[in-house]
C-alpha cells in the first residue's frame, strides 16, 4: 500500500498496463503525470508544443500498435479537440488513454469547464476516478477497453483527484507486445469517402458501450438508511458522502455513456434523487434526459467553484459541525512575481509607456496586479500576439497609446508562432514582446523548444528563437537584458515609436527559479525620501514603513538582482 496523488496513480496505471510512451504539453492540474510516467522503467516521454501535437503524436504511436497516455488540462482539450474528435472516427490500434484535468474553482487556470462535454460531443468514453485508487485502476483498465472498442478512452480528473494523496495498491509492470500496424486507408485515412463509413462504425460502437456501460463494476451504488438518493461522479463523490451519510449514492464511474436502465432502476429506489456536481449541469441534463426525474436541492448550490462537504450541507439544510473559530487578522498573501523576476521591470517599463499591453497565459500575468498594473488582457496560450494585431486594425489611423503584446517563450512555441506569421502575412505593426525565461516556469519549469531541454533530459537541440523570428520576415529582432532598466526602457521607446514597423523584443534571462545562486543583498540606507519608486516594482523583498513612507528590503528575499537600486535616484539603495 502507498499513498499516491492522482496524477502519480495515473502515471502508474498506464505503466501498469504498458503504455510506453507518453506525450503532453504541462498544465496544471495534469504536469505531474507526464513527469511521474517519464520516471518509469522502459518508457519514452516528451513535452509537446502543445496539447494538438500531443494528441497527434500519440495517435500516430497507438496506429503503429503502441500503448499511449496523453495527458492535458481542461483547456488545453479545447486545443486538442481537432485531432480528438477523429481519432473518434479512426479509433486506435494500441490502447490510447487521454487525461483531462478541470480545474473548478480556477486555482491557476483562466476559466473553468467540464470535459464531461467533450466526451459526450466527440462520443469519447469517459472514466471518472474519485480518488487515487480508482485512478490507478481506472487508467490500467482503459488500456484494454481502448482497444476492445477501438476508440481512444478518456481519464477526466479534477484539481482535488490530481493532487490529493490516498492509498492505492500497485502492481507489477505488465509486458505488453506492441501490435502490428496494418495499412488500412479506410481506418486511418478520414476523407469523406472512408469518413463516411466509419461514422457508422462510431454509431455502432456507441450502442456497444452503452450496453457494456450496465455492467461496468466502475458504477457502484451505496445504499443509505434514508430517503434521499444522490448521483455523482469523480471528486464530488467525497464530498457527498462525508455531507450525507444516510443518503444513497450512485457513484459514476463512466460518466459517458450514462447507464440508463441502472440509473432509472436507482432512482425508482428513492424517494427524491438529487445530482450533485461541480460548477456545471451536463451530470444533471445527462441523467434527466435519462428519463429519470432530478429535484433540485433544497437551498442553493453554487454553480461556479469547486464544492466542498459544508457546500454540500447547506444545499440540504443541514447545519455545520462546530469548529474551531477562524482567525480575521491574519494577513493577506496576494500572488506576486518573484524577488529578481526577470520580467519586472519590462512590466514596468511598459506601466510608465502607458501601453496598451494584450498579454498571454504564464506566471507573467501577475503583470497585471497592481502595483505594476501593466497588463490589459489576458484569454488563451498565443492570445496576445493575435488580440494585439486586432487592436492595431480596430485603431488603425487613429491617434492611440502603443500596443504591446507580451508572451513566453514557452508560450510563443505552443501558439504564439502561428499568430505572428498571420500578423505578419497580413502586415501587420506593433510590438511583441518575448519574455524568454528559459523555461516553462508556471507549470514547473519544464523544457521548451527555445531552450532544448526535454523531458527525459535526453540530447536535443535548442532552436534559434530570434532566427525563427527573423525568418518570418520581421526585421526589427532584438534581445534585450530585461534586468537593465535603461536598455529595457530604450529598446520599448524605440519600438513603440516606430508605429508602421512590427518589431520583436525578445527580453532573455533565466527564471530566477532555475538558478538558485544568490548575490549579496541590497539594503535601504538612512538616506531614503519614501518617494515610494522602488516600492512600484511590486518585489516581495520590498515593504514600506506606513508612517514614514521610507522602504526597507528583506535580506532573507532578496537576491541581489538590482532592479530596485537603479530606479532610485536619490542612491538610497545599496548592496552589502
Amino acid at each position: 500500500m502507498e499513498l499516491m496523488s492522482g496524477n502519480e496513480a495515473i502515471a502508474q496505471g498506464a505503466w501498469e498496463a504498458g503504455a510506453t510512451i507518453g506525450v503532453a504539453y504541462p498544465g496544471t492540474p495534469s504536469t505531474e503525470t507526464l513527469e511521474c510516467f517519464a520516471q518509469k522503467d522502459g518508457v519514452y516521454a516528451e513535452w509537446c508544443t502543445n496539447e494538438k501535437v500531443a494528441v497527434e503524436v500519440g495517435l500516430g504511436a497507438s496506429a503503429a500498435g503502441a500503448r499511449v497516455l496523453s495527458t492535458m488540462k481542461h483547456v488545453g482539450v479545447n486545443v486538442a479537440a481537432d485531432p480528438l474528435f477523429t481519432a473518434a472516427y479512426t479509433g486506435v490500434n494500441g490502447g490510447m488513454v487521454v487525461l483531462a484535468a478541470d480545474d473548478p474553482g480556477m486555482y491557476s487556470s483562466q476559466n473553468e469547464q467540464d470535459s464531461h462535454y467533450y466526451a459526450q460531443a466527440a462520443h469519447i468514453p469517459a472514466l471518472d476516478p474519485s480518488d487515487s485508487a480508482e485512478a490507478l485502476r481506472f487508467t490500467r483498465d482503459a488500456f484494454e477497453l481502448s482497444e476492445r472498442f477501438d476508440v481512444p478512452f478518456i481519464i477526466r480528473s479534477s484539481v482535488r483527484v490530481s493532487h490529493t494523496k490516498t492509498p492505492v495498491e500497485p502492481q507489477e509492470h505488465e509486458a505488453y507486445a506492441r501490435k502490428p500496424y496494418e495499412k488500412s486507408a479506410q481506418k486511418w485515412v478520414m476523407m469523406p469517402a472512408f469518413a463516411k463509413p466509419r461514422r457508422k462504425v462510431q454509431l455502432q460502437r456507441v450502442e456497444a458501450l452503452k450496453a457494456w456501460v450496465e455492467e461496468c463494476p466502475y458504477n457502484t451504488i451505496v445504499e443509505g438508511a434514508g430517503e434521499i438518493g444522490v448521483v455523482c461522479a469523480g471528486a464530488a463523490y467525497q464530498h457527498v458522502v462525508e455531507a450525507l451519510p444516510e443518503a444513497s449514492v450512485m457513484k459514476l464511474g463512466v460518466s459517458w455513456p450514462l447507464p440508463e436502465k441502472k440509473l432509472r432502476a436507482f432512482a425508482d429506489s428513492v424517494k427524491a434523487l438529487y445530482v450533485i456536481e461541480e460548477g456545471s449541469e451536463y451530470l444533471r441534463n445527462a441523467v434527466a434526459a435519462c428519463g429519470v426525474a432530478v429535484s433540485d436541492t433544497p437551498c442553493f448550490l453554487p454553480a461556479d467553484g469547486e464544492l466542498s462537504p459544508g457546500l454540500v450541507r447547506a444545499a440540504f439544510g443541514i447545519p455545520e459541525p462546530d469548529h474551531a473559530p477562524v482567525r480575521d487578522d491574519l494577513p493577506g498573501r496576494p500572488p506576486a512575481l518573484c524577488a529578481g523576476c526577470p520580467h519586472r521591470l519590462v512590466f514596468k517599463e511598459l506601466s510608465r509607456l502607458r501601453a496598451i499591453v494584450t498579454g498571454d497565459i504564464g506566471c507573467y500575468t501577475l503583470g497585471a496586479l497592481p502595483p505594476l498594473s501593466a497588463i490589459d488582457t489576458c484569454v488563451d496560450m498565443g492570445a496576445s500576439v493575435s488580440m494585439a494585431h486586432g487592436f492595431e486594425l480596430a485603431l488603425a489611423g487613429e491617434d492611440h497609446k502603443p500596443v504591446v503584446a507580451v508572451i513566453g517563450d514557452s508560450t510563443f512555441a505552443h501558439s504564439g508562432l502561428s499568430s505572428l506569421i498571420s500578423t505578419v502575412y497580413n502586415r501587420g505593426a506593433g510590438t511583441v514582446c518575448v519574455l524568454d525565461n528559459r523555461t516553462t516556469a508556471m507549470t514547473g519549469r519544464q523544457g521548451n523548444p527555445f531552450n532544448g531541454v526535454t523531458l527525459q533530459k535526453r540530447p536535443s537541440r535548442e532552436l534559434d528563437l530570434e532566427g525563427v523570428v527573423r525568418a518570418l520576415g520581421v526585421e526589427d529582432v532584438r534581445v534585450v537584458n530585461p534586468n537593465d532598466m535603461k536598455a529595457v526602457r530604450t529598446a520599448l521607446k524605440e519600438a513603440t515609436s516606430a508605429v508602421e514597423t512590427l518589431s520583436v523584443l525578445i527580453f532573455r534571462s533565466p527564471c530566477v527559479l532555475l538558478d538558485r545562486t544568490r548575490k549579496p543583498a541590497y539594503h535601504v540606507q538612512g538616506n531614503c525620501t519614501g518617494c515610494g519608486v522602488c516600492a512600484s516594482l511590486g518585489c516581495p523583498a520590498i515593504s514600506r514603513d506606513e508612517q514614514t513612507g521610507t522602504a526597507s528590503i528583506d535580506a532573507a528575499q532578496c537576491i541581489g538582482c538590482a532592479q530596485c537600486a537603479q530606479y532610485c535616484n536619490f542612491d538610497a539603495i545599496a548592496q552589502e
